[in-house]
């Protein structure tokens, strides 16, 4: 079941890498999205680990910054 909480992401890829990401998912057995998802959580991992920690700002301080 979809979490309505998540965002959304629509990109376009060219064919040779949505082939060649498919391709990896398969290997590694996770979907496409899975494996978006899993290099995404890497890099910010890895970008945390050296630059520190993304402060991800509460509802209130959205609603804060919408204002």
């Amino acid at each position: 079941m979809r979490n309505k909480n998540n965002k959304h992401l629509g990109i376009e890829i060219d064919p040779d890498l949505h082939f060649k990401l498919h391709y990896i998912s398969k290997y590694y057995g996770r979907s496409a999205n899975g494996e978006i998802l899993y290099l995404i959580r890497q890099e910010i991992r890895n970008f945390e680990k050296t630059e520190g920690e993304i402060a991800v700002p509460t509802k209130s301080e959205e609603k804060q910054d919408a204002k």
